[in-house]
């Protein structure tokens, strides 16, 4: 089975098979009836809100998010069509001390309730099968973000999806923060797609995006953190609207350490 050319196809059959490979299970495991935890294995996961109080965005962890009726509200959901987990992250909205943007989104978490903290050796892989749905300007889909080992705030990377269809990776020059973009693809918006962000031999990021796979050189600067993976809809754009943002649907989610 070519999985990269079933995940991009728009039909209906070839997205029931796309949801029986990554959520495993018959192809009714998405269920648009459910909380996504009753699609999605959230047990390694706590969502980040663009609401709360300003520097300080709410937090839902794993154990409010898991199950059929675990949590969901206006900006983290099940799309009652499709069964999709949907991010909405408006321009206007509450963001984290280090962030000027809004978002709903995933950060990873251990099976125990603790936050994911891993180091760079070894191979640790998310997958991820999606849709943007609506986004103004650009929005990041999935991270690798920096843990513990020292003061950086920063990402190891971004991946971006443009307005104009551009998948975008950004990678980190070092812990002091400088990004260098990289074109990685091209999808139009409402259209079907997936990635695979990965780390391999301990200096290496592995991306395949719809099956074509790039690779980037870690910098040895970053080898003294731990990381964490992350996804959902984290706008790149602000503005004092609540109705323009980013809204992302996701078809699969997957994490696998090694």
């Amino acid at each position: 089975m070519n999985r990269s050319r079933l995940l991009a196809a728009p039909t209906a059959a070839g997205l029931a098979l796309a949801l029986t490979v990554l959520l495993g299970g018959s192809a009714n495991a998405a269920n648009p009836n459910v909380a996504p935890g009753g699609n999605f294995d959230l047990s390694i996961w706590q969502l980040q809100e663009p609401v709360g109080s300003p520097g300080s965005p709410t937090t839902i962890p794993s154990s409010r998010l898991q199950d059929a009726n675990g949590y969901q509200d206006a900006y983290f959901y099940t799309d009652t069509r499709d069964g999709a987990m949907t991010f909405w992250a408006p321009e206007k909205g509450v963001t984290t001390p280090n962030s000027n943007y809004a978002r709903s989104e995933l950060r990873e978490m251990n099976r125990d309730g603790s936050a994911a903290n891993w180091s760079l050796s070894g191979s640790h892989r998310m997958n991820a099968t999606l849709r943007v749905v609506s986004v103004t300007k650009n929005v990041c889909v999935g991270q690798i973000h920096l843990g513990t080992g020292g003061s950086s705030t920063k990402p190891l990377l971004e991946l971006y999806y443009h307005s104009n269809g551009d998948i975008v990776l950004g990678t980190e020059n070092s812990p002091d923060g400088g990004q260098t973009t990289h074109s990685v693809g091209h999808v139009p918006v409402g259209k079907t797609w997936s990635y695979t962000i990965a780390v391999s031999g301990g200096n290496t990021i592995d991306l395949t995006v719809n099956g074509s796979t790039t690779h980037y050189a870690i910098p040895s600067s970053f080898n003294q953190y731990k990381q964490y993976f992350k996804a959902g809809s984290y706008n790149q754009s602000s503005s004092d609207s609540t109705t323009n943002g980013a809204r992302v649907a996701f078809y699969g989610l997957t994490v696998t350490h090694g």
